[in-house]
């Protein structure tokens, strides 16, 4: 959507202007005019008849005309008649820096909703409240207390933290790092980050876009858009306050281990956002994919004047999982011609402590040429022959006679080499301070060339029976149950595709046996009853009973043992199995974010579940990359593979299941909950089986 209103208006005004020093409505007021704001500025303050030299108004209706964008520093309890004033005039973007709403409580949440309520009655689009402002450098708009306008630049960064925003800005004036827009939104009561990520995707002056969030608004909206922007832009975010509090109340392995953490790694995995660990590593990336073209490869070569540091970058280069370029023979060649005697022609190509800038230059050029080169990094100590300026003017020159492959620099010292970064911002090399951050980018820009050029997603539709599914979970809503049995539970996988061991419901003892009996021994007994979903934990299973004698035992000592740890249950009798022999135990199952929808998991089943957590989440629907994704990114992929002689079991089969359990969840949003624990699976030609299920289910 457009925020063009917030980017680009002609006059501002500003509601609680002050003439003290210190206070918000007075440096809001100083900030504009020092940005040189091209536009008229009408502070407004019923106190007061002129501010800093400009005329000042008792409030919005006596200015005579209708200003495009209203800041509001006024105290809360005030902010309503603003907003009611704004309404009245038709001013159609406000930005409200004042605190004291949903923040501070339940008064403050009640009044953030009348300002809400003013808004979509009147067509206005209001930042905040509780914010630091907008920044628009190429605007000259400084609608913000957080500080000095950066120069413009390439980079638009949101922020959900006003202090965040601050300090991030002071960092970026200090190193020369020009910004589009800024953006606080502060308590996000109507313009939210997803309204700020369109904004920023169809902003033509924005390459880069760059945020702090605690949270993501409109989850399943902001997935599409992300995805879809990511193709054109990277969006690099900083994102704090994951927790898996939203996860106790959940009943399954699923939901349970599926906590607010996981459910935003998968958000960043899906749609190509980059997530930035701290401050210095988005400034890091950042730079980099505001300045240089995406590397067509992982083939690093390191010009250098210190072996040290050559080998710190090659030790860096290996742990990102870069490749170390190899360079032609006729690469070789031509830097033994012209390199002394001493210096290293291979990677990392050192060019000697004494080397000059025309050498650095040379070498560098060199480097760039080669075909088997994607990235070149330089490296730089300053030496008492270092040329430290001089090599930074070299490296831009070459840098813009080479504009298709990216160049990064990390000139190592400070006072020394002060000047020299000076040229290398100017002319937009990204400057590192270490090998290690360089090494870090360069994969960071790697992932992502690589995640753009990854083909559409394609979804595999299998022939599935609904109206059984549909009948259960009808069933159970209008019961007003929440948990699917066992059984039922078994009939819906079934009519998915899954197989599930054949079973009986018995109500006594010798129904028991006679089950038994004709489903063939050995059998497993599982207790039935819509209260306990963890049967194991009450002693309500029985694995490998191998004649009728057991059976009967077996069923005796259950309902006693069951009877003692669950007293309320209420008892619908056991279910007699055919046992599973043989196959690897696995777990599959869904639980389904509030924000982001269902989150299909994969790790090892049975105990393991507990004791390892050795499990993967995708956001559903997925296809069969992300599955085979899902399945080696734990650590048990290997022995599923096969060791020792030992056989893997059958992938393709897994990764069907998988993509049926993903068509299920999706086709039907009543589910909330999943777990299949055990699955078993085998080799090649031996039936996978889903052993034992349960699955939650709510109106929707």
């Amino acid at each position: 959507m457009s925020l063009q209103q917030f980017f680009s208006p002609r006059s501002v005004a500003i509601v609680g202007a002050s003439r003290e020093k210190g206070k918000v409505g007075y440096e809001i007021l100083v900030s504009l005019r020092r940005g040189k704001f091209p536009g008229k500025i009408f502070p407004i303050n019923s106190k007061a008849t002129e501010v800093e030299g400009l005329k000042c108004y008792p409030d919005l209706k006596s200015i005579g005309e209708v200003p495009d964008l209203a800041v509001v520093v006024v105290p809360a309890k005030f902010v309503i008649e603003i907003m009611e004033q704004c309404a009245q005039l038709g001013i159609k973007a406000v930005v409200i820096i004042t605190a004291g709403f949903k923040e501070v409580g339940e008064a403050g949440r009640r009044l953030e909703e009348q300002v809400v309520a003013i808004a979509r009655r009147s067509g206005i689009r209001v930042i905040g409240p509780n914010c630091l402002g907008v920044m628009v450098p190429s605007s000259k708009l400084n609608a913000s207390f957080g500080g000095d306008l950066p120069v413009p630049g390439a980079i638009s960064f949101m922020s959900q933290s006003g202090a965040l925003m601050s300090a991030i800005l002071d960092m970026a004036n200090a190193n020369g790092i020009g910004f589009s827009k800024l953006v606080s939104f502060g308590n996000k009561c109507d313009v939210n980050d997803l309204d700020t990520l369109l904004a920023f995707g169809a902003d033509p002056e924005t390459r880069v876009i760059t945020g702090y969030l605690e949270s993501i608004s409109q989850g399943e909206q902001f997935i599409q858009a992300a995805e879809k922007i990511s193709r054109e832009k990277p969006i690099l975010l900083m994102k704090s306050g994951g927790t898996s509090a939203g996860a106790k109340a959940a009943s399954s392995h699923t939901g349970s281990l599926a906590g607010g953490e996981a459910a935003y790694v998968c958000v960043f995995e899906r749609t190509g956002m980059i997530r930035c660990p701290s401050i210095k590593c988005q400034f890091d990336y950042a730079q980099a994919f505001a300045y240089q073209p995406l590397p067509a490869g992982k083939r690093v070569a390191v010009v250098t004047n210190a072996g040290g540091p050559g080998i710190m970058a090659a030790d860096a280069i290996e742990r990102e999982g870069l490749s170390f370029a190899k360079l032609t023979s006729a690469t070789e060649s031509a830097l033994a011609a012209q390199l002394p005697a001493a210096a290293n022609i291979h990677n990392p190509i050192d060019v000697l402590g004494d080397a000059l800038a025309n050498r650095y230059e040379f070498a560098i050029a060199t480097a760039l040429a080669d075909p088997g080169v994607d990235v070149v990094l330089v490296l730089l100590t300053p030496q008492a022959m270092t040329e430290c300026t001089a090599t930074a003017e070299a490296l831009a020159r070459v840098s813009k006679k080479n504009p298709s492959k990216p160049i990064l620099a990390c000139f190592m010292g400070a006072l020394k080499i002060h000047d020299a970064l000076q040229v290398l911002r100017v002319n937009r090399i990204p400057q590192y301070d270490s090998p290690e951050s360089a090494a870090r980018t360069i994969r960071v820009m790697c992932d992502y060339a690589a995640w753009k050029v990854r083909p559409a997603r394609t979804f595999k539709q299998f022939p599935v029976d609904k109206a059984t599914v549909q009948r259960i979970i009808d069933h159970a809503l209008q019961a007003g149950e929440r948990e699917i049995g066992e059984a039922e539970a078994k009939e819906v996988l079934q009519a998915y595709g899954l197989q599930v061991p054949r079973g009986v419901l018995a109500k006594t003892a010798a129904e028991a046996v006679k089950a038994a009996s004709d489903i063939g021994f050995p059998v497993v007994m599982k207790i039935v009853s819509p209260e306990i979903i963890h049967k194991s934990d009450v002693g309500g299973v029985k694995v490998g009973l191998a004649d009728a004698g057991q059976v009967q035992e077996a069923y005796e000592g259950m309902m006693r043992r069951v009877a003692q740890n669950k007293p309320d249950a209420h008892i619908l009798g056991v279910s007699i199995q055919q046992m599973c022999m043989s196959g690897q135990e696995l777990i599959l199952g869904m639980n389904r974010d509030p924000q982001f929808g269902p989150m299909i998991m994969f790790g090892l089943g049975g105990i393991m579940v507990e004791v390892l957590k050795d499990v993967t989440f995708a956001l559903a629907p997925i296809t069969a990359d992300d599955a085979k994704t899902m399945i080696e990114k734990t650590r048990a992929y290997k022995l599923l593979q096969g060791v020792r002689g030992q056989p893997g079991v059958d992938l393709p089969v897994l990764i069907d299941t998988l993509l049926r359990i993903s068509q299920l969840v999706t086709d039907f949003p009543q589910i909330k909950e999943m777990d299949i624990n055990p699955f078993k699976i085998g080799p090649a030609g031996t039936p996978a089986m889903a052993v034992d299920g349960r699955m939650s289910v709510e109106k929707i």
